[in-house]
């Protein structure tokens, strides 16, 4: 495998991501182009791709707050979203199938919560289901229960990240 690399999204990966979203994301569970454009635009901080020398194969998106209520759909378009808030909410953790259980989901995420520690937040939340928890746990993350959220019709449970 090519040498991988990681940045900041800017607006002209949103084809690629959305193309990404779409294949590792079953129906209403994968953002719309809309909502990956949204986030990149509107806080492209909390918007990093992993590429290698060819294209992107991957990336993790948050938005941050400091009211954090993971069941609230209207936050996966930024409705609340405040750059200085203190807790980060990822909302799509993503690796193109071809490149999925190659350690490619660790990358990111050791590289995601490298950069907001830099950024002082305090706290990382997420939502995901049963066959990613161990994934989680194995950064550090802390199972908090079953969410009340029910995103594209799914099971979800709540996962927390101490800074």
């Amino acid at each position: 495998m090519s040498e991988l690399s990681f940045r900041e999204a800017i607006t002209s990966d949103v084809d690629r991501c959305f193309e990404i979203e779409s294949m590792a994301y079953a129906g209403e569970e994968a953002a719309t182009k809309e909502k990956i454009l949204l986030r990149i635009q509107t806080y492209p901080t909390g918007f990093i791709v992993l590429e290698n020398q060819d294209e992107i194969i991957g990336f993790i998106n948050c938005g941050t707050t400091d009211n954090v209520v993971l069941s609230d759909e209207e936050f996966k378009a930024l409705v609340g979203h405040d750059p200085a808030g203190k807790y980060v909410v990822v909302m799509s953790v993503v690796v193109d199938p071809k490149y999925q259980r190659k350690g490619m989901a660790s990358r990111l995420l050791t590289e995601f919560i490298k950069r907001m520690k830099a950024l002082h937040k305090s706290e990382i939340y997420l939502i995901c289901q049963s066959e990613f928890i161990p994934l989680y746990a194995k950064h550090d993350f802390v199972l908090l229960g079953e969410s009340d959220s029910s995103h594209g019709g799914l099971k979800w449970h709540e996962m927390s990240l101490s800074l």
